[in-house]
């Protein structure tokens, strides 16, 4: 019996959250691993146990708003600059990385103490994730 749209939706929602629960494995800097949409909706994701968001759900939804719709513009000079491997957003409490592939955005948080070098492992590490 063939599968309803529905089903196989589930399913590939089942298998995005298997690949942020292995992107949380990378290293124990990374506090939070999502998938977002092109327009900033979460479809996905797993905050590190033990751990609390930094964002309540308002000012979240902002935020992967923000960052897809920058990567929506930015996907439009990539004919110009070359596609995008990462984006890289470093705050005060904790560094993001945002990689945009044909699925929709992982959006990834990491620790404000992780290091340059940790980062190009984690990164490496993701990459083959995804």
């Amino acid at each position: 019996m063939a599968s309803s749209p529905s089903q196989n939706w589930n399913k590939q929602i089942s298998n995005y959250k298997i690949k942020c629960q292995k992107i949380i494995q990378v290293s124990k800097s990374i506090r939070y691993a999502g998938l977002i949409n092109q327009y900033g909706r979460t479809l996905t994701g797993v905050i590190r146990p033990g751990l609390r968001t930094l964002l309540s759900n308002e000012p979240a939804r902002n935020e992967f708003f923000l960052i897809a719709s920058l990567l929506s513009m930015r996907n439009k000079t990539s004919g110009s600059l070359g596609k995008m491997d990462y984006a890289l957003f470093k705050h005060n409490k904790v560094t993001t990385i945002a990689f945009q592939r044909s699925e929709g955005i992982y959006y990834i948080s990491l620790n404000q103490s992780t290091t340059p070098k940790a980062f190009l492992q984690i990164i490496s590490n993701i990459k083959k994730i995804i």
